[in-house]
């Protein structure tokens, strides 16, 4: 008899490595749920600019308030679009590190991850807004 398969050692290891992968899935499946609602939550945020400046607009029926919609619709639209994006990008992240996981290849961690995508993108939709939204003021 091997030495090695003697040693109750063994089996432990491999029930603990077994358990420490279902917590990376299961880890991995709250990352991908915080993500979708991030996502849900920048597009009714869009939905939401656009109903006040729209409400602003037939209050107050000016230029300036046509022009502030306008604005709006762009700057809502985008965020619906990024919700979008985002919420197909974490399913695809999932996907692809399950299958990492299931295959017992090492998740590599990306130098440039999807929190850094979004907030640039997020911040680059911001201050276009901005500059939109400049003349008006």
């Amino acid at each position: 008899m091997n030495q090695q398969e003697a040693d109750p050692r063994t089996n432990l290891a491999t029930d603990r490595t077994d358990m420490a992968r279902y917590r990376t899935q299961l880890a991995l499946d709250r990352t991908t749920l915080a993500w979708i609602r991030t996502a849900l939550t920048m597009a009714t945020f869009g939905f939401g600019v656009v109903g006040f400046f729209r409400a602003l607009r037939e209050k107050n029926p000016t230029p300036e308030t046509a022009q502030l919609h306008h604005s709006a619709i762009q700057f809502g639209i985008s965020l619906v679009v990024l919700g979008i994006v985002v919420t197909v990008l974490a399913g695809m992240s999932q996907w692809l590190e399950l299958r990492k996981i299931r295959r017992q290849e090492v998740p590599i961690v990306s130098q440039w991850t999807l929190s850094i995508t979004v907030a640039l993108l997020f911040a680059i939709m911001g201050l276009v807004a901005v500059w939109h939204f400049l003349p008006v003021w």
